[in-house]
């Protein structure tokens, strides 16, 4: 029996097709089912029903895949120990973000963090919450950054930053070239919204007094990207709700015409970092303090 047996059976159960656990591990489909077939003749028990799609571990196959993820979790915990001995902080950190968060936030962390550990090195998952949460309580993910206050009690979550919503409307808009808004102001009528799902929408409607599960016989549209939303209101008029990091990277121009933020108490969303085991936490420590470092003023930590 081999870590890597151990590895490749926990990527079957957590992908649960063989090609796609195969790219997970870096090798051929052929060597990764060889190498679980070898494991199952020496443990002489079948571990994963191959005549089911998706293939799926047998109930043995269940109880050793938790078992291999607590070896390949001790195994990681040994290299943090060897690294920790050394007085270095370096390894791999699994970290899952989500759509709203990550294309705004990577620009800021990424250079910040290799200058910082250059031994630290990232795999990054772009993933909704509920798919964050999955991973992580599957040990796919080794830390997260979620907005909502969703983590189970299997996982422990702190806040790192408090995010500020601004509008972002167009010159044409009736709410154009205010000073502030307030969420009296708002209107779904003239809204662009993110499609169901996205946490951000939940969130911008409970700003407008409505939650998810209200009928919506007026939007207009309904996009899966922040920079679609963007686009509308820039080429079509109406409006959008923005977090505060997705206008760092416009032009001082296009901030100052289209970025109208909202008087205080400003609506805002709590970005939390999840994780469930603490085996890695030199590493978690080490992104959680550059990124502090390299947020701007108008998103400070708590």
């Amino acid at each position: 029996m081999t870590l890597a047996q151990l590895q490749y059976l926990v990527a079957l159960d957590t992908h649960r097709h063989f090609g796609d656990a195969a790219t997970a591990c870096d090798v051929t489909q052929p060597t990764l089912s060889g190498q679980l077939r070898r494991l199952e003749d020496e443990l002489g028990v079948e571990l994963i029903d191959r005549s089911r799609q998706p293939a799926v571990p047998t109930a043995a196959g269940e109880h050793i895949v938790e078992e291999a993820r607590e070896v390949l979790a001790a195994r990681d915990r040994l290299t943090t120990v060897a690294s920790e001995i050394q007085d270095r902080v370096t390894g791999t950190l699994r970290l899952g973000l989500l759509p709203t968060l990550s294309p705004y936030l990577l620009p800021l962390l990424l250079p910040a963090l290799e200058t910082a550990y250059p031994e630290v090195s990232l795999v990054l998952r772009e993933w909704p919450t509920t798919e964050i949460l999955d991973a992580l309580c599957t040990d796919a993910l080794d830390a997260a950054l979620i907005a909502t206050n969703e983590a189970g009690p299997e996982l422990h979550d702190r806040v790192l930053f408090t995010e500020p919503f601004v509008g972002y409307v167009a010159p044409s808009h009736r709410l154009a070239h205010r000073d502030a808004l307030t969420p009296a102001d708002l209107s779904l009528e003239d809204l662009w919204l993110l499609s169901e799902g996205h946490c951000f929408r939940d969130q911008v409607l409970q700003v407008c007094g409505r939650v998810s599960s209200t009928p919506q016989a007026t939007a207009q549209f309904e996009s899966g990207s922040l920079e679609t939303l963007v686009r509308l209101v820039r080429n079509s008029g109406g409006m959008t709700l923005l977090p505060r990091l997705a206008t760092h990277h416009m032009p001082e121009t296009e901030q100052s015409t289209f970025v109208v933020p909202f008087a205080d108490p400003s609506p805002t969303r709590d970005v939390r970092l999840v994780t469930r085991r603490r085996h890695k936490q030199r590493l978690v420590d080490a992104v959680v303090e550059t990124l502090h470092d390299a947020l701007p003023a108008t998103v400070p930590p708590p």
